[in-house]
C-alpha cells in the first residue's frame, strides 16, 4: 500500500500561507505547520512524523535551517527558491507571485513549479498535487530567477511609481492607469512579442529625449536611460 504523505510546512510568510490554504481546499489532512514564534520542540515531534518538509522560508535562511534543524532526519525536504541549489533540499519555485490574500482553488492547481532537474518525480516530490511543472538545470537558475525578478518585482515598482505619481503629483486618480494596465498585460499573454509600444518600439529618438529631459533629478531617469541602452542593445 502507497505510504500517505504527511507534510510539515515550515515558515509563516505568504508562501507558508497560500501552501497550507492550498492543502486545505485540495483536502490534504495530513499536514502540520511550524513558524519561529513556535517551540523548536515541536518542530522536532512534527519533523520525525513527517514525509515531506517543505521549508517555505527567506532564501538566505534555507541551508542554515535545514543544518541546524532537519539534517538528520530521513523526510523529503523541498524549498521555493528560485535561485538557490544546494543539495540539503530540492528546488521547486512556484513561478506565481503570492499576494497578502489567498487564492481559489483554480489559481492554485495552475501554478507552474519550475522544479531541479535531479529532483524525484513530481509526483514523489509534492504528492497529492498535480500542478504543471517543468525542469531547470542547476546553473541556469540564478539567471532565470533574475529575468523572474526583473519582470514581475521591477515592473511593479514602475507601476507604483506611474501610479503615485498620477496621484501625488498630477492630482489625478491612480487608477485611471487602470485600463492601460490591463491592456498591456492582456497584449503580453495574446502575443508578447508584438507587445512593445510607444517611443523605443517606434525608434522615436526625440520623445526619448523630452522623456528623459523630464525625468532629471527623479531616480527613475537612471531607469528609463538604461532601458533605453538595454533595448538598443538587445
Amino acid at each position: 500500500m502507497r505510504q500517505v504523505p504527511q507534510y510539515l510546512i515550515i515558515g509563516n510568510g505568504r508562501v507558508a500561507r497560500h501552501l497550507a490554504h492550498y492543502f486545505t481546499l485540495l483536502k490534504i489532512k495530513k499536514f502540520t505547520r511550524w513558524h519561529r514564534g513556535q517551540p523548536v520542540s515541536r518542530l522536532h515531534r512534527q519533523a520525525a512524523e513527517a514525509t515531506h518538509i517543505l521549508v517555505a522560508i527567506s532564501d538566505d535562511a534555507i541551508e542554515p535551517f535545514i543544518s541546524e534543524h532537519l539534517s538528520h532526519y530521513g523526510a523529503v525536504k523541498v524549498h521555493f527558491s528560485g535561485s538557490l541549489v544546494t543539495k540539503l533540499a530540492h528546488g521547486a519555485h512556484p513561478l506565481m507571485t503570492f499576494g497578502p490574500k489567498v487564492y481559489p482553488l483554480e489559481k492554485y492547481l495552475s501554478v507552474p513549479f519550475v522544479v531541479d532537474a535531479k529532483a524525484p518525480p513530481f509526483a514523489r516530490l509534492l504528492p497529492g498535487l498535480k500542478n504543471p511543472n517543468v525542469r531547470l538545470r542547476p546553473e541556469q537558475k540564478a539567471k532565470y530567477h533574475a529575468l523572474c525578478v526583473m519582470a514581475g518585482n521591477f515592473s511593479c515598482l514602475l507601476w507604483q511609481k506611474l501610479f503615485d505619481s498620477l496621484q501625488d503629483e498630477f492630482r489625478i486618480p491612480p487608477h485611471t492607469a487602470d485600463m492601460y494596465l490591463r491592456q498591456q498585460t492582456e497584449n503580453l499573454l495574446k502575443d508578447y512579442r508584438t507587445a512593445l509600444t510607444g517611443p523605443l518600439a517606434r525608434g522615436d529618438e526625440k520623445t526619448i529625449k523630452r522623456n528623459i529631459k523630464a525625468l532629471n533629478g527623479d531616480p527613475f531617469a537612471a531607469v528609463y536611460k538604461a532601458f533605453v541602452k538595454a533595448y538598443s542593445s538587445a
